[in-house]
């Protein structure tokens, strides 16, 4: 069993890993946001550990609320909504039972419930991230009315986050931490494995982030260019490494609407998985 300091640590450690690597339209170190440094990010990865040492003991949607508002402390801006929300549940399934951690995450989302919904709905009300709009069902500027995971599910069509928690997790489990072990075993360090898994992901599944800014089609079209950077090479050729200094180049604007931020906070779970199932030191 995994005590919590080693889950908190691994969370901390994902989210650092993340934003440290140069990932196309991100933060990291050097490319900052208008409204959010590399910095702040740091920061985030740092105040979100004792939330998550204690995921084990508390509810999911307690924890969620605690790391957000932990977070809020250090930095203005919604630095790390997305990666709390997908760590949270992988962290509190690490805690609560030994062997496999899919089929622990998988009885976590089961079990959540309205409670946990109203702590995460105050949390995304704290965060304020961009893009949200109003919805006709489950809205988060009101009280829910359904469990956690339940509410998800509402959102699923237009959120690869809250997919994740209707489906187990599968793009984790099933794209990105398979692409980063990948990476990892053919050598890459850990900031060049983090930038291929960020592009496989980012190929397999438009961000939406950018859908809900610019529409479908926009982000589809980031997904295209993703693929085309690993048909050159990605970090693993120079041409590859050229074509993401021009990608990265085409992704930034003033206002960060063509930010593959989703991708960036799949990345992370794929990472926090990784590291928990003990692959840092391999």
């Amino acid at each position: 069993m995994r005590t919590p300091d080693q889950v908190a640590v691994a969370a901390q450690l994902a989210c650092l890993l993340e934003v440290s690597a140069p990932k196309p339209g991100n933060v990291s170190p050097g490319r900052h946001f208008h409204d959010a440094r590399y910095e702040d990010f740091l920061a985030s990865a740092v105040a979100i550990g004792p939330a998550f040492a204690g995921a084990g003991t508390r509810p999911l949607g307690s924890t969620i609320r605690a790391a957000v508002d932990a977070t809020a402390a250090w930095t203005r801006s919604n630095t790390n909504l997305g990666m709390v929300l997908l760590l949270a549940p992988l962290a509190r399934a690490a805690l609560v039972r030994e062997g496999s951690l899919r089929e622990s995450v998988r009885d976590v989302l089961a079990a959540t419930t309205v409670g946990d919904a109203a702590e995460v709905y105050a949390a995304i009300r704290h965060a304020r991230p961009g893009g949200l709009g109003a919805v006709p069902s489950e809205d988060v500027a009101e009280a829910p009315g359904v469990t956690l995971r339940a509410a998800m599910a509402l959102a699923a069509e237009r959120d690869a986050v809250a997919r994740e928690y209707a489906t187990d997790f599968v793009v984790t489990f099933d794209v990105g931490a398979p692409a980063l072990r990948a990476a990892r075993a053919e050598g890459l360090d850990w900031s060049d494995a983090t930038v291929d898994t960020y592009l496989q992901l980012l190929t397999a599944v438009p961000d939406t982030h950018i859908a809900r800014k610019l529409g479908r089609a926009a982000a589809e079209e980031v997904s295209r260019r993703a693929a085309e950077i690993e048909r050159a090479g990605g970090v693993r050729t120079e041409a590859g490494r050229r074509a993401l200094a021009t990608f990265d180049r085409e992704l930034r604007e003033p206002e960060n609407r063509r930010n593959p931020g989703t991708t960036a906070d799949l990345t992370c779970a794929a990472l926090f998985v990784v590291i928990l199932e003990g692959s840092w030191h391999h």
